[in-house]
């Protein structure tokens, strides 16, 4: 007999041939797959143009923060303080107005098929990718990052939003079938995600674009209207940005009522959370102000999402490359001058590595430049913008005095009296008191108040764990109540697993920082001091619906429920009773099963 064998060269052919053959099959049976690509192949989406904020100007006056006459938010330059233009400081009859304007507009969006809305979004990632460099720009001036960092935080992120909803979106919404009880075997059990109807956000002022689209994205998308109360701070983008949606909507055929955006200071913002047709807030912010949207919801009972920052702690762990470590603790503390929720706040260190390490980032910190982050003549050689709250530097530098004071040691910055010499300005300058160096700090106790509170700022903490201990470490790292995010380096896999099951915290990464965020089907989120629930994934976006219990009959031609005679009124109570008996037994009791 002759053995059959397969020709060398027909091998690696078929090895080469089948995996995307077995892939386009696959991709065949997926009508779901197919019913998109059919969408972004031969669907085009229109193009929007929207008119441009007023650029910044040498010669505006200088103002000291965005209070200014009254009726009105000042809004301006963060790097140089210079005014930009002015917003309305709205009242409760305008917010009330707009409320009802979205609410309006809802009842029609909502009938809306998910191959609408994902147009709209399409629209909308098509202005962002053909505009970046501009919004980028304006996202600079408002909250003082600079131009990388805006494309990192404030484009990418958005895109990676968009194309996850659009891509599952339509899955995650799509009713879900539950299993039956034994009981009611011929009964068809299901969840409808529902609308709320009108989403209130509070949006910070960190990340202006993206945290103005993040909400709306996902709102649109689930058939809600979204009503954005934007931060007194990041006020001068808010028109522009919500411009842009508006102009999605109205060319795609829909009205552009369904989003509102609020300016204002608080009085606005407790006039949206309060109002009646506000169906569920969404707050970013701090805990304090986060505690009164939850007592101002409270009164007609609104769901409510709160992310309330983090104090994120980085572990390094003595295998940890030094390299790595460099990289991205530079990357986790002073990306947007440290004005991240999810930045690094704290590094953990382990004493096998700590004075290296001390000593090396000390030397790139103390390279890194600093000044007008937009500027067409600085914008190319600025690592770190300025901060977007006028009293920021001066409560930054507070916590660095409070730690000096009590024995921690200043390796780099942390003197704010000494930025001035070290500014980079540009055709106008800059305003120093918006500024402050980016500091490394060691030697640091748990107790203090720059290892518990949120800081915000450009400001490295830097902690030993002494012996290399991990059960030391993950007392320090649980020493404060914030439990946003973490992240843990060691070549040990399982024992970094190790390490960071026993971290408190809502999010956390393995060898690397703040991915979690680019991987938009991960819900977004932290416990304790960090706030509840979640936004992003599937979980963030039904949490813009209600759940509905459905039941139907699976089969209603040949079996439906009627009551039982035993159990009908008026009631034979020993026949009744010992039915009920009988049908306990007979599902539920374990001999049965």
């Amino acid at each position: 007999m002759t053995e059959c064998t397969v020709d060398d060269g027909v091998e690696p052919l078929l090895r080469t041939i089948l995996p995307p053959l077995v892939a386009l099959y696959i991709l065949y049976q997926s009508k779901y797959v197919m019913k998109l690509m059919y969408e972004f192949l031969f669907i085009s989406v229109p193009k929007v143009t929207v008119p441009l904020p007023p650029k910044p100007n040498a010669e505006n006056p200088i103002v000291s923060g965005p209070k200014g006459k009254q009726g009105k938010v000042i809004c301006y330059d963060k790097a140089t303080f210079r005014q930009l233009s002015e917003v309305a400081d709205m009242t409760k009859e305008e917010v009330d107005e707009m409320c009802m304007k979205a609410k309006m507009a809802q009842k029609k969006w909502v009938q809306t098929s998910f191959q609408e809305r994902r147009r709209v979004l399409r629209t909308l990632q098509k202005y962002v990718i053909e505009n970046m460099e501009v919004i980028c720009e304006v996202s600079s001036i408002d909250s003082g990052k600079a131009m990388l960092d805006a494309l990192l935080g404030e484009i990418i992120g958005t895109c990676e939003k968009i194309r996850t909803v659009n891509r599952y979106g339509e899955l995650w919404l799509a009713p879900e079938t539950r299993e039956t009880s034994p009981m009611l075997f011929y009964k068809s059990p299901t969840v409808e995600y529902v609308p709320y109807g009108v989403l209130g956000v509070i949006s910070p002022w960190n990340y202006p674009f993206h945290n103005l689209m993040n909400h709306i994205i996902s709102g649109l998308f689930s058939g809600n209207a979204v009503v954005v109360k934007v931060s007194e701070f990041s006020s001068y983008s808010a028109e522009y940005f919500m411009e842009i949606v508006k102009e999605c909507l109205r060319v795609c055929g829909h009205d552009e009522d369904l989003v509102q955006v609020i300016t204002g200071f608080a009085g606005s913002g407790q006039a949206l959370v309060s109002n009646p047709n506000i169906d569920k807030v969404i707050f970013t912010g701090s805990p304090g102000v986060g505690r009164k949207v939850m007592e101002g919801a409270s009164y007609n009972l609104k769901p409510v999402v709160l992310e309330l920052g983090g104090k994120d702690p980085m572990v390094l762990t003595e295998t940890t490359s030094m390299d790595d470590a460099i990289s991205w603790t530079m990357r986790g503390a002073y990306q947007n001058a440290g004005q991240n929720c999810c930045g690094v706040e704290r590094v953990f260190v382990y004493e096998g590595i700590y004075d290296e390490f001390v000593d090396k980032i000390t030397k790139e910190v103390k390279e890194l430049r600093q000044g007008n982050p937009h500027s067409a003549e600085t914008r190319s050689s600025i690592d770190c913008g300025s901060m977007c709250m006028p009293t920021a530097a001066k409560r930054i530098q507070e916590l660095v005095d409070e730690a000096v004071s009590k024995g921690a040691v200043i390796k780099c910055g942390g003197n704010i009296e000494d930025i001035d010499t070290k500014l980079i300005s540009g055709e106008c300058s800059v305003k120093k008191e918006g500024f402050y160096p980016p500091t490394v700090l060691t030697n640091l106790e748990p107790s203090m108040r720059i290892c518990q509170e949120e800081v915000f700022g450009p400001i490295m903490c830097i902690v030993k764990v002494p012996g290399n201990s991990d059960e030391k470490c993950i007392e320090l790292v649980n020493s404060c109540d914030f439990a946003l995010g973490a992240s843990v380096y060691c070549k040990d896999i399982a024992r970094a697993d190790n390490i960071a099951k026993q971290i408190k915290s809502g999010m956390v990464t393995i060898n690397d920082f703040g991915c979690n965020y680019l991987i938009q089907t991960l819900p977004f989120g932290g416990v304790g001091e960090s706030g509840f629930d979640r936004f992003a994934g599937i979980e963030g976006l039904r949490g813009c619906c209600y759940p509905r219990a459905v039941v139907h009959d699976t089969f209603p031609m040949l079996m439906t429920t009627s009551i039982p005679p035993a159990l009908r009124y008026p009631v034979n109570f020993e026949r009744a009773f010992g039915f009920g008996q009988s049908l306990v037994k007979l599902f539920y009791d374990e001999s049965w099963w």
